[in-house]
């Protein structure tokens, strides 16, 4: 019998320590809610400065937050989100049916949102007086069938082409095949650096160059990144592409973007992967919502969720 009470009693003090830490350790690190809890996100380099500016204020808000961003090249993010090293990824393509399905084969229901409206930029230097390019002329240079600069202008001073991307795995790539229906190779004046950054610094170096970038890097003069990189390059205007042979070129300024008249444009989303209601659900919603959607029109991008108030001004 003595026995049995000192067994009863050891089974009984550890009940107690048990429930004691439970009570003792903060509930903010044993569980997680949607403004709650730590976690790695997926960031397609192109949209850096969106994922910093929507990430400072989310977590400026939500204090018990921590949402730690990885910026690679979309082919790179695509593969951390397919294998479950990361729950949420922003990119700007949705998953192929052949990878929903992968992850539907894991019980796995990847949520989309499309959060933004994007374009790619094409750059050139600053000493190049060919800012305006038509459309047909910009598929032809992608076709391998302009490659000279006096091809675009004949009075133009430099002599070949060279177009440069941010990575050649990135979704930039990626969009400019799909466009033009391109299944093999780009023409071998096509080059790529590492990030959208170094494509500013190529081309501000290469007056024979044309960048590939996202317009996010150049989109909002307020910002010092992107205020820096306006003041190193120019950036090319490009007629529709219904219109090419037409008179009207358009900047991919967010007007132009938002009604369509700027021939590149994309949308740019957030997958997430979450089987619960967690941090990387919470941190969609806030992008989705007023707040994250005013953020993305400050910075010279198109939100998704809010309306965009074109005004014609007329001269008299």
């Amino acid at each position: 019998m003595r026995h049995f009470k000192s067994i009863l009693g050891t089974l009984l003090v550890g009940v107690v320590l048990l429930f004691c830490s439970c009570t003792m350790t903060p509930k903010k690190f044993t569980d997680e809610t949607p403004t709650r809890g730590k976690i790695k996100i997926a960031v397609d380099d192109s949209y850096q400065l969106l994922a910093d500016a929507e990430l400072f204020t989310f977590q400026s808000i939500y204090k018990d937050a921590q949402v730690h961003p990885v910026y690679l090249p979309g082919d790179s993010i695509l593969k951390l989100f397919l294998k479950d090293s990361v729950r949420v990824m922003i990119t700007s393509r949705k998953l192929t049916e052949n990878e929903e399905a992968y992850l539907n084969g894991k019980s796995i229901i990847p949520r989309t949102t499309k959060i933004a409206y994007d374009a790619i930029a094409f750059i050139i230097n600053k000493s190049n007086p060919d800012s305006l390019i038509r459309y047909n002329t910009i598929k032809d240079i992608f076709l391998g069938k302009t490659s000279k600069w006096n091809q675009i202008n004949p009075q133009s001073k430099f002599g070949p082409l060279k177009i440069v991307f941010d990575n050649p795995g990135s979704n930039n790539v990626q969009s400019i095949m799909s466009k033009f229906g391109i299944t093999g190779a780009l023409p071998a004046y096509c080059y790529s650096v590492n990030k959208n950054s170094e494509v500013v610094n190529f081309v501000e170096s290469h007056p024979e160059a044309i960048g590939v970038i996202s317009v996010n890097w150049i989109s909002d003069p307020r910002d010092s990144v992107s205020h820096s990189f306006l003041g190193k390059i120019k950036v090319v205007s490009i007629t529709p592409e219904l219109n090419s042979e037409g008179r009207d070129f358009y900047s991919p300024h967010p007007a132009y973007i938002a009604n369509k008249s700027y021939p590149f444009i994309r949308e740019v989303y957030t997958i997430n992967r979450e089987t619960f209601t967690g941090l990387g659900t919470g941190f969609t919603s806030f992008i989705a919502g007023d707040s994250g959607q005013r953020i993305i029109l400050k910075m010279g991008m198109v939100p998704t969720m809010m309306p965009i108030r074109l005004v014609e001004i007329r001269k008299n």
